[in-house]
């Protein structure tokens, strides 16, 4: 039990600060700034990475838990359990930010610009893949842990989500957009940020396997 309740309290934590950049600098009128968020969500995938990567894993992202079932480097009995705390994590983060901010517009939430569906849904597509190919060639099994590790990783969703994330917000992670949506109470694009990072993960591991099957 420890390893879902590592997970539910990293996704906790991911979201909590991630999304709270984001009410944070609406609320300010931009004192944390774009990079700022995209700092804060790199540095904190970053942190859990050295926190929990050893008890967990330190997924914090139901499509990476699903890639790596798929890529058979994780346990399919433990998927569901997986999955159930990172989203339960995110939505209670999410409860927390609502109750300190109730009058904030913005809670964080992922949407398409401009109501750009299909561009957005690509952009989280290969944003996802991008991601979880660097996971796939950095993490011990399913284990993302390690300096090396934790450095690629937050560099990743750090860069990804301070070039993309006026775009399409920058999700690359359905736990993430689960949890905001339902307290901006707005759920018309929340398939697309269901959807494309599990689809875009699932591809990454069939391109991991490429380039490996391709260097021996």
């Amino acid at each position: 039990m420890k390893k879902y309740w590592a997970e539910f309290l990293g996704t906790y934590i991911l979201v909590f600060v991630g999304a709270g950049a984001i009410i944070i600098n609406s609320i300010t009128e931009g004192t944390v700034s774009h990079l700022g968020i995209g700092l804060s969500f790199g540095l904190v995938v970053m942190a859990m990475i050295y926190a929990i990567g050893d008890i967990s894993g330190a997924h914090i992202n139901p499509a990476v838990t699903i890639a790596f079932c798929v890529a058979k480097r994780f346990p399919s009995n433990q998927l569901l359990q997986y999955i159930f705390f990172q989203i339960f994590g995110a939505i209670l983060a999410s409860a927390t930010l609502y109750f300190m901010f109730p009058n904030a517009v913005n809670m964080g939430e992922t949407l398409p610009l401009k109501d750009n569906w299909m561009q957005s849904f690509f952009l989280e597509l290969i944003l996802t893949f991008i991601l979880m190919f660097v996971i796939l060639n950095v993490s011990t099994g399913a284990k993302e842990k390690g300096i090396t590790a934790a450095l690629a990783i937050g560099g990743v969703v750090a860069f990804e989500a301070t070039f993309a994330g006026p775009i399409c917000g920058a999700s690359m992670n359905p736990a993430r957009s689960i949890g905001p949506a339902i307290f901006s109470f707005d759920l018309t694009y929340l398939w697309l940020y269901i959807v494309a990072p599990i689809f875009g993960a699932i591809l990454a591991v069939f391109a991991y396997r490429f380039i490996q099957l391709d260097k021996s």
